[in-house]
């Protein structure tokens, strides 16, 4: 069975940063059949639940692995390490299970695809990846946003 690795807070897991899930019924048809790997990049980077509200500031995740954005918390404090290290076991978890695809968690600074939320924290938005999604594309898993999310 062909597994895929989806956003642990789609699945109904209470792991965002404001300590709820975002359970995304629409999902189940892209998942039908398949094994799904649910993962969050955040907790697995050794960030609590619930945590501050984090985004990229300087660029998108790709520029966080190219080391040139950071991952800073509404607070100031820079939690990128965090990002990378979540990112890096995503896919490790990926690899494991021989996922060639992810659905992932629009907007968010780990898994947003196409479009993450541009730094000012006032909810505006940019093209762009989290740093998982970059991560994944990187090394070859196509990674789609989620349905309805």
């Amino acid at each position: 069975m062909e597994a895929i690795l989806v956003s642990a807070c789609l699945r109904g897991v209470p792991c965002r940063f404001d300590g709820r899930h975002k359970l995304s019924p629409e999902l189940q048809d892209t998942v039908s059949g398949r094994r799904v790997v649910s993962f969050c990049p955040e907790v697995a980077g050794g960030l609590p639940t619930p945590r501050r509200p984090a985004e990229l500031v300087g660029g998108d995740g790709h520029d966080v692995l190219d080391g040139t954005a950071r991952v800073v918390e509404d607070t100031g404090r820079d939690v990128t390490e965090e990002f990378v290290a979540g990112a890096h076991r995503a896919l490790a978890a990926a690899r494991a299970a021989g996922c060639t695809e992810a659905v992932l968690m629009p907007r968010s600074p780990s898994c947003g695809r196409g479009t993450v939320h541009d730094g000012s924290f006032t909810g505006e938005l940019v093209a762009g990846d989290g740093v998982t999604a970059a991560l994944l594309e990187r090394n070859g898993i196509t990674v789609h946003p989620a349905p309805g999310a």
